[in-house]
């Protein structure tokens, strides 16, 4: 009787058969098992076509008989091509897609209207072949995550614990929306000792956005682009700035007439030096009406009263 084979390749020598190379093929077979159980292998598309898998009876290196198969591509793909393996082929394997072109893989068998397994870019899945029907068999498939640098559009089943670590983002890269947009960009210093604090806050305490860091006096800078403004924006109040005491006790405020008074006007600080005994007034207005451009001026006191010098210095004029 002559030997026959698994739906793997595996021989099953008859009794009394394969005198002096009985041995060898029993070398053979149990190298097979072992590819079987961890051999790993890669299959490419060569071109942008589907493949099929076949047994190699009684030899080692079928891509089939590999429990790992990794496969790759000549070329960039250009839609979901199918990868098949025959209809009684009853396997675990670990399948990872690295082809080029952003396509995914179809690993199913050869023909029927079983369940098949799909293997997305950059994805790697665990699929059983269960060979549980002569015609239409079925492939269960489980997705892991892989690994992120593989992963072109990784997502989160939760929220991101950093565990004491810190996100690190390289120089002019940050954060993007949902729709793939710049919401953030980070610049970097290589040598950098000061930063931004951004707290949150319970219920009566107002959220703050501090300068921190190894030296003992850090400005804040906010800076617009091009001839945009650093706008202060109103809320149920119209738009105030509040300077306080070194100790955040008190402080004064600034504010920007309310809606109802509909005034855009501008009021530029002199371009002179700062000189004692002097109050600020309107040298000239371009423009007219709510949107006037104001020139302030430092103007001497002498030859008006001091109430009149007091009311100027108030309303600016």
């Amino acid at each position: 009787m002559a030997s026959t084979y698994t739906p793997l390749g595996v021989e099953l020598q008859a009794t009394g058969e394969n005198a002096g190379t009985w041995g060898d093929k029993t070398n053979v077979n149990l190298q097979l098992v072992e590819q079987l159980a961890g051999g790993f292998t890669q299959q490419s598309f060569s071109s942008d076509a589907d493949i099929a898998l076949s047994v190699s009876d009684g030899s080692t290196g079928a891509t089939l008989a590999h429990r790992v198969i990794e496969f790759t591509s000549s070329g960039s793909l250009t839609a979901t091509r199918n990868c098949t393996i025959p209809l009684d082929v009853q396997q675990l394997y670990l399948l990872k897609n690295s082809t080029t072109g952003s396509q995914s893989i179809t690993f199913k068998y050869v023909s029927g209207s079983g369940s098949s397994a799909t293997i997305a870019n950059g994805k790697t899945i665990l699929a059983y072949a269960r060979a549980d029907d002569g015609t239409n068999p079925n492939i269960t498939a489980v997705e892991f995550g892989g690994d992120v640098v593989d992963d072109t559009s990784p997502q989160l089943g939760g929220d991101l614990d950093t565990n004491s670590f810190n996100i690190a983002f390289d120089d002019a890269h940050g954060i993007n929306d949902e729709n793939g947009n710049e919401q953030i960009i980070f610049q970097t210093t290589a040598s950098a000792v000061n930063q931004i604090d951004v707290t949150n806050a319970a219920t009566g305490n107002n959220p703050s956005i501090k300068a921190t860091g190894g030296d003992s006096n850090v400005d804040l800078v906010l800076g617009p682009k091009g001839t945009g403004n650093i706008e202060i924006l109103g809320g149920t109040n119209p738009g105030t700035i509040q300077l306080n005491c070194e100790s955040n006790s008190h402080g004064i405020q600034l504010q920007s007439p309310p809606h109802s008074a509909s005034q855009s006007y501008t009021l530029k600080f002199p371009t002179g030096n700062v000189t004692a005994g002097t109050f600020l007034k309107v040298e000239s207005v371009s423009g007219s009406g709510t949107t006037g451009v104001g020139q302030l001026s430092f103007a001497e006191s002498s030859g008006i009263s001091m109430g009149k010098a007091i009311a100027a210095a108030i309303v600016f004029g």
